[in-house]
């Protein structure tokens, strides 16, 4: 092949050729073939802006609060009392046939449920007594008892729930969002990462673009002072300083553009410019002055207090969301209770129910939670059998579980006081509406207005996309 056919690329056509958007836009208004070029081109252009949606969204934006390690949905959502009848006996050889598991032998002992569990709201969900703030709000949240992953443990599980994919390079969901339907914020991020309690077994392929045009990737938000190193000046430089520099940078950045046609020099022209606006934007973001004493209050908030992290970074996406940015993560590591997962659970609760309640609370009384998406959940659930070993020092505590296990859903067209899903008597297997992980994808995408079958990129010869060749639609979950 010719070397300069060989380098043609999509941004050489456009430009070389004189075809500008105007004609583009113009050529599309009589016929329909270039339409896709014109998404396309806008999309080079203006990678953040708002798009339309395949049909009407109920809602604009995500808050994910990802529950990394993977909760018990026995000792907080999911009551068996089977278990407490059977506790200390080894499971039946029937209902653990073909199964395998990281830590534990499948015929170990059946461990009981560590709490009691009692019904609460209107809609009557059972809840144990360690989540009594999720109590007070349970018919505004729907419960979901049958999720099942593919994946058994955390860093590929964890990639699963976030990417549709158990192996790094996929796009996170907030990265197919932002690429799908654009921000709201023109000053923010459209996907933000917010982490507390640990380090995260899948990494920040979590929240990469993968191989969607980098403007898409997660952007980590750090918990105290700038939320991201240097976004403010030294002493001495003052902005027109900078804004000098960037126009400089900018104009060879464009014109390495215009001779190679690489996107990701695109990528780095729009960093550099969300950088600047977000010089203004953070320390206002992050200043939490504004807000009433109640409000922080309600969360349990304590700006700059490390152990009200997870507190602090659900106010704070409640902050975000309001500015219009797209998807909100906020990983909260801690809860792979191998061992001790009595004393695991009391734990972590304490941090985590008060203020993952309060953000659908104040969500609620701002008129927000309609169009807001609010989820709850970890990788997947914990067995019904005891983890128990010398060697590794673990007693009394519960193995990895993609069978069956809860999330918790809110707002954003989520049919509000309902379970949905069932498990067998031992919380092993699910017995009624299964949902798996590419099922919830195609649940959530829809909701914001994308069929999830027609979000796709074209990558290495084939179209790729969130649920890849599968998902259905939860319909029993739309309100």
């Amino acid at each position: 092949m010719n070397e300069s056919l060989r380098s043609l690329t999509r941004r050489h056509f456009f430009h070389d050729c004189g075809l500008g958007l105007g004609r583009i836009g113009l050529a599309s208004a009589f016929a329909g073939g270039f339409s896709n070029l014109v998404r396309e081109a806008n999309a080079a252009a203006h990678p953040l802006a708002p798009r339309q949606t395949h049909h009407d969204a109920k809602a604009k934006r995500v808050i994910f609060l990802f529950m990394a390690g993977a909760p018990s949905q026995l000792e907080l959502f999911d009551d068996k009392p089977k278990l407490r009848e059977l506790g200390g006996k080894p499971i039946p050889p029937s209902v653990i046939a073909g199964q395998r598991y990281a830590f534990i032998q499948p015929d170990a002992a059946v461990l009981a449920p560590c709490f009691p569990f009692a019904k609460h709201g209107q809609c009557g969900a059972e809840l144990s007594d360690r989540l009594p703030h999720l109590a007070k709000i349970v018919d505004d949240i729907a419960i979901v008892k049958s999720l099942k992953t593919d994946q058994f443990n955390h860093a590929p599980a964890q990639l699963f729930l976030n990417t549709g994919h158990g192996l790094p390079g996929r796009p996170a969901m907030g990265s197919w969002l932002s690429y799908g339907i654009g921000n709201e914020a023109d000053d923010l991020p459209s996907f933000v990462v917010l982490k507390s309690g640990g380090s995260l077994s899948g990494g920040a392929a979590m929240w990469s673009a993968g191989f969607l045009p980098g403007s898409h990737a997660g952007v980590p938000f750090r918990d105290a002072g700038d939320p991201i190193l240097h976004v403010s000046n030294p002493k001495g430089y003052d902005a027109r300083a900078q804004r000098d520099s960037l126009d400089l940078i900018r104009k060879m950045n464009e014109r390495e553009l215009g001779v190679i046609g690489d996107p990701e020099i695109q990528t780095r022209i729009d960093a550099y410019e969300m950088a600047w606006r977000m010089q203004s934007a953070a320390p206002e973001l992050m200043d939490f002055s504004d807000e009433s004493p109640a409000t922080i209050a309600l969360y349990g908030a304590k700006p700059g207090d490390p152990k009200a992290a997870f507190a602090n970074q659900c106010l704070l996406a409640r902050r975000l969301v309001e500015r219009g940015t797209r998807f909100v993560q906020v990983y909260h590591s801690g809860w792979d209770h191998h061992s001790q997962v009595e004393n695991g659970v009391k734990s972590q609760a304490l941090q985590v129910d008060q203020a993952s309640a309060a953000l659908v609370m104040d969500l609620k009384q701002r008129g927000l939670l309609e169009d807001t998406l609010v989820v709850w959940g970890g990788e997947f659930g914990r067995t019904p059998m005891v983890e128990a070993s010398a060697a590794l020092g673990r007693s009394l505590g519960r193995d990895h579980h993609p069978q069956a296990f809860t999330m918790w859903m809110a707002g954003g067209g989520i049919k509000p006081g309902i379970t949905l899903g069932a498990t067998d008597e031992l919380g092993f297997h699910v017995v009624e509406d299964p949902v798996h992980i590419h099922d919830l994808h195609a649940t959530l995408l829809h909701l914001l207005g994308i069929e999830h079958t027609k979000l796709t990129f074209a990558y290495q010869g084939r179209d790729y996309r969130l649920t890849d060749v599968h998902g259905h639609l939860v319909e029993k979950l739309l309100a």
